[in-house]
């Protein structure tokens, strides 16, 4: 049953922590309105300090200031509630959705929402109006009572988290309007999924997973390819013991964006463009490390505990505008920072390591990587192939198709589904409704979320203390060293 009786957490904001992390993570008050609409956006990138002022700032700093910083909001403060590891929904017949932002990718997700039963969309958000309008109409066309729409300014998302009658906000916006979106979400009592990556510093990833252990309240990073089908196999595989002892793995996010992030129409306004003006690391590394974190049961019997990042120089961009943008573009106000291939490190407690990529800003085909290699073989994607011992043993790789026994139950029960990204939104969407309509513990949970996002910041200081390996926090606090449940799930009874 649905359980709008309970009465919402009273909102509190959480306090930051202090000292050295207060400058790793102080944020420039006027960002916000900046980004969300598209008025003044011509060189708003400029000047903004990324990651904080002063000692982690884009424009520079010393290298051992940028390992303090990072260190300083590594260490785990007090816990202010319980852990949200193993912890169900609760049951209800009808998971009661609203959706903030419907751009490209709300508008196509809005439609696999509206395609599964028991899930009803109430409300929708977008600041311009028309967006707002049109999903709508989606949702009366789908047989639904007509959603509320919110519209009115860039503040109104506020107004569709303190509904009473919405069970799971989703949040499809620009990056630097995750984190609050999320917030507001909690504060009012909702369980939230926010698309990649839930946040752009450090100090808002430890303000989650606070606010998720207070308020009882899930905040899921929606990562669809840990859906995807190769990697949901590769999940079964490693997790049967086919790869041996899991040593390393590899993803990425290769993905040439330039023509995109310079189409006006596409994004609305520059938004993703000008975070290339602000960091100079892994701006999206959520695609690749999710799938292979799971892989190695990162936060449930392993944890991820430095990152050592490198970057090249940022060329593509500019490049691209002097091909392509006439004279007077806002375009030629920026001034971008961003490597235009980031190459990171990652260690785990239990010795393994993790290569994390990030390159959309130069020619080259799309390719997550999605790697794994343990002591009885490996397996890479793009192209799929695959030399596990013993059934190989003449050095040439195998045919991957060859081990679809191994496909997880959701692909075999969805075979062909529909949406985008090759059926992972869908298979993606129709778990996280399931789990809530059967009140079941959810596949990963807000530590997932914040370690797979933890690269965002901590490649940029990485870089900016060439190379040096800093800590990635441990968002569980301890919770890792126990076993327990996540992606390779069994079927569950309706």
């Amino acid at each position: 049953m649905n359980d709008d009786a309970r009465p919402a957490p009273e909102p509190q904001d959480i306090p930051p922590h202090s000292g050295a992390a207060d400058e790793a993570n102080r944020q420039d008050p006027s960002r916000r309105s900046v980004l969300w609409t598209t008025a003044g956006v011509a060189g708003a990138g400029l000047g903004l300090g990324a990651l904080g002022a002063g000692t982690a700032s884009a424009a520079g700093g010393r290298a051992p200031e940028a390992v303090t910083a990072a260190e300083a909001v590594a260490a785990a403060p007090p816990r202010q509630g319980r852990t949200m590891a193993g912890v169900p929904f609760e049951r209800r017949s009808t998971v009661r959705v609203g959706i903030i932002g419907l751009g490209n990718r709300g508008d196509s997700m809005i439609d696999l929402f509206l395609a599964l039963p028991g899930v009803q969309v109430k409300a929708v958000c977008d600041t311009v109006r028309d967006k707002a309008e049109k999903a709508a109409k989606k949702v009366t066309a789908a047989g639904q009572p007509a959603p509320a729409i919110y519209a009115k300014d860039e503040h109104d998302y506020e107004n569709l988290c303190k509904r009473g009658d919405i069970d799971f906000v989703y949040v499809v916006t620009p990056w630097e309007l995750h984190f609050p979106m999320a917030k507001t979400a909690m504060l009012n009592g909702k369980h939230v999924g926010v698309e990649c990556p839930i946040a752009m510093r450090l100090e808002e990833l430890w303000q989650l997973v606070d606010l998720s252990e207070r308020t009882r309240r899930h905040c899921m990073q929606l990562e669809n390819c840990c859906y995807g089908k190769n990697e949901m196999r590769v999940l079964r595989m490693a997790h049967a013991g086919l790869f041996g002892e899991l040593q390393h793995g590899a993803g990425a996010y290769n993905h040439d964006l330039r023509e995109l992030m310079f189409d006006p129409d596409y994004y609305e306004g520059p938004w993703r463009r000008l975070w290339h003006t602000r960091l100079r690391g892994d701006l999206y590394p959520n695609h690749g490390f999710g799938p292979v974190a799971n892989y190695m049961d990162v936060n449930r019997g392993d944890r991820v505990v430095s990152i050592s990042s490198v970057g090249t120089t940022p060329l593509g961009l500019a490049a691209y505008r002097e091909e392509h943008m006439p004279p007077g573009d806002p375009s030629w106000k920026e001034s971008y920072i961003g490597a235009d291939r980031t190459i990171s490190l990652v260690q785990t407690a239990k010795g393994r390591v993790i290569r994390l990529e990030h390159d959309v800003s130069s020619p080259h085909p799309y390719s997550r990587i999605n790697s794994l290699g343990g002591t009885r073989g490996v397996f890479e994607d793009y192209p799929e192939r695959i030399y596990l011992e013993p059934t190989n043993t003449n050095h040439q790789w195998d045919d991957f198709k060859k081990y679809a026994e191994w496909d997880h139950w959701l692909w075999k029960e969805h075979a062909n589904p529909p949406g985008g990204h090759g059926g992972m939104d869908y298979i993606m969407v129709f778990r996280l409704m399931q789990c809530m309509r059967l009140g079941l513990v959810p596949d990963f949970d807000v530590y997932d979320a914040a370690v797979w996002t933890a690269p965002v910041p901590l490649s940029h200081l990485s870089i900016k203390a060439k190379g040096a390996p800093l800590p990635i926090p441990d968002f569980t606090r301890g919770e890792w060293k126990k076993a327990r449940s996540g992606m390779d799930s069994e079927k569950p009874a309706e």
